[in-house]
């Protein structure tokens, strides 16, 4: 009996010592219609800002995160990828600032992250836009490390979508293109943010909503609704933590079903914008919780630096791409192929020097 007691403990304490995380599920709606023509936004437009650009057009079906990466969903790929080190700083120490803390990390590793009570259904803030590459390419790989902890290298978060190898600095992160043909889950080009949030689903048209509430007007701002189909969080509405819950606008949704496209956090896209700036900046769109209406409009191009850093009110959403199918050889391929090898082959004995005389 006190074998049995002792095989009992042991068993217990080997449990409580390791802790398997859950498999991050984003859940995405389709975005279909493909062919769409596109709409201009920028500056020149009424209400506009940014160069000018016509966006929207998308000659694919993709899909798209139906809500934002919420702060549960990061704190899981912080706890497969930054446990024994944190190499490419994937942790912003302003998650674990108060009040509106979301994340905290344990002092030295190997670390944990533990998501602040009741918080793992905001938006994650502070994110980078090498941050968000990194959980693109994480997801890609299959989200390694839920079980046992990986670092972060080619096989997790380094290589995937994005040929990442370990860039850092924005100059670095600008250079970062999608694999077009290859990835799968990514960030969103500003052409597919700017559609599953303004187009109105309703063929391969043109026709595009000024906001992302299915709507031409400006969302009201209140603090969360379940029956209120124009409104969004911005202009400092929510008390502290200032962000809501991702979904909690339960019918202000865009044509194609995707939540808090308008207001909560701001969300990085894939757009370059080098023209005449002494920076290297990266899109974003949607506006946030501190910020005015504008941002929010289907004509405002908005753009940041510090791509290796977070802030606050940035955040993300990823998207999925079918990767290019391998073209199949027809039977008169496949026949060339053959032909091809014995050719090459009967070539090479012709020509072979005997060995012995």
């Amino acid at each position: 009996m006190a074998r049995i007691k002792i095989v009992l403990a042991l068993l217990l304490i080997v449990l409580c010592a390791s802790t398997v995380h859950a498999e991050v599920v984003i859940e995405t709606v389709v975005v279909g219609n493909p062919g769409n023509a596109g709409k201009w936004s920028g500056e020149s437009q009424p209400g506009g800002s940014g160069p000018d650009r016509i966006c929207g057009a998308v000659d694919y079906v993709f899909e798209i995160g139906k809500f934002e990466v919420t702060v549960g969903q990061y704190a899981e790929f912080l706890n497969a990828v930054a446990v024994n080190d944190d190499t490419y700083d994937l942790y912003n120490e302003g998650m674990a600032t108060p009040p509106r803390a979301s994340i905290e990390r344990t002092a030295s590793p190997p670390y944990t992250y533990t998501v602040v009570a009741g918080r793992e259904n905001l938006p994650v803030d502070y994110i980078g836009w090498g941050d968000a590459a990194r959980f693109a390419n994480w997801l890609h790989n299959g989200q390694p490390g839920l079980g046992t902890p990986v670092p972060q290298d080619q096989n997790s978060t380094e290589d995937g979508s994005y040929a990442l190898h370990g860039a850092l600095t924005d100059a670095e992160l600008y250079a970062i293109e999608r694999r077009e043909g290859d990835a799968t889950w990514v960030i969103p080009s500003e052409d597919e943010w700017y559609k599953a949030a303004y187009h109105k689903n309703n063929g391969a048209t043109g026709d595009y909503w000024d906001y992302p509430t299915s709507s031409d007007s400006l969302p009201a701002y209140i603090c969360c609704s379940a029956d209120d189909s124009n409104a969004a969080n911005y202009d400092l509405v929510c008390g502290e933590p200032r962000r809501s819950d991702v979904g909690c606008y339960e019918i202000a949704t865009s044509p194609y079903g995707t939540f808090d496209q308008g207001g909560n956090i701001m969300e990085w896209n894939e757009s370059k914008f080098p023209e005449s700036l002494p920076f290297e900046y990266r899109g974003f769109r949607g506006g946030a919780w501190p910020s005015i209406s504008h941002y929010m409009q289907s004509v405002a191009r908005s753009y940041s630096a510090g791509l290796e850093l977070g802030n606050y009110d940035f955040g993300f959403r990823v998207a999925k791409v079918e990767p290019l199918p391998v073209p199949a050889l027809s039977s008169w391929g496949m026949l060339a192929m053959v032909l091809l090898v014995l050719t090459a082959g009967t070539v090479a004995f012709r020509w072979r020097k005997p060995i012995l005389q």
